[in-house]
């Protein structure tokens, strides 16, 4: 997926082909900074591909050198400045990571860069990360004097763990590629050069299973790290997946050893 900076920057830009959807960042002078317009673009975005219905895998990226800078701290800055507390826009960006987490299709953060702030996040609500040797990603909260948000702690003590979410929220110290990679914030890392090619292999094969079982599969998972898990939902979408068209399909497709087709 080639890019070019553009001469100002944009709301994101949602492109689908085919099976698959891309979200870009597209502030790249601000580091893809994300601003109040940005967040009312992004559910939108992701409104419009749940509508679609030939979608089955979301990639998650940035334009230019860095993946995003994390939320306008401009905007925040102005809001001290009026007399009374207006939530809507800091709950309106927690309302988009659990947006991204919950998800129905499976989602890829392709991080072209820094990750940093509320942007760490959105890319850690996303199924998988696959990050450049560049890519390095920084939590300031406890610098700015910011108590993160709820859900956000928990995710990151979810998926990333205690010592690690410790580490990253409480020293709010940068971090590089190697060691996003060691605490499981990256799945992998690769060269520049090969961010593409890595991205595309991993769509390809969420692309190719089974759309219905990964939805399912997926909100259980979800459920599990969140100590929510609804084991009767799961128990059904399991008793009617071993009498579902997806399965006829997958076992015909391996008796006679070719790729199966879930349209």
């Amino acid at each position: 997926m080639q890019q070019r900076e553009p001469d100002a920057g944009t709301t994101p830009v949602l492109a689908i082909e085919g099976s698959r959807a891309t979200v870009r960042l597209n502030r790249p002078r601000q580091l893809n900074k994300i601003t109040p317009d940005d967040i009312g673009a992004l559910l939108d975005a992701f409104d419009t591909i749940e509508r679609q219905e030939a979608v089955r895998v979301v990639i998650l990226t940035g334009t230019g050198r860095a993946f995003s800078g994390g939320y306008d701290l401009a905007d925040i800055a102005e809001r001290q400045k009026q007399p009374s507390q207006q939530p809507t826009t800091r709950a309106g960006f927690e309302a988009l990571a659990n947006r991204i987490e919950d998800f129905p299709l499976p989602t890829i953060c392709r991080l072209n860069g820094g990750v940093y702030g509320g942007s760490t996040d959105l890319a850690l609500a996303c199924d998988f990360r696959i990050g450049i040797e560049a890519c390095e990603m920084l939590m300031p909260a406890a610098r700015l004097g910011l108590h993160y948000y709820p859900s956000g702690i928990r995710r990151y003590v979810s998926r990333l763990g205690v010592g690690a979410a410790k580490k990253l929220f409480l020293t709010a110290q940068k971090i590089d590629a190697a060691e996003m990679l060691r605490i499981g914030y990256l799945d992998a890392v690769v060269p520049a050069d090969q961010l593409d090619s890595r991205v595309d292999a991993l769509a390809d094969i969420l692309a190719a299973n089974a759309p219905k079982v990964l939805r399912g599969m997926k909100a259980a998972i979800n459920e599990i790290a969140r100590d929510a898990f609804d084991a009767d939902a799961a128990r059904s979408r399991h008793q009617e997946s071993t009498r579902g068209r997806e399965i006829k399909e997958g076992l015909a497709a391996f008796k006679e050893k070719r790729s199966p087709d879930f349209r």
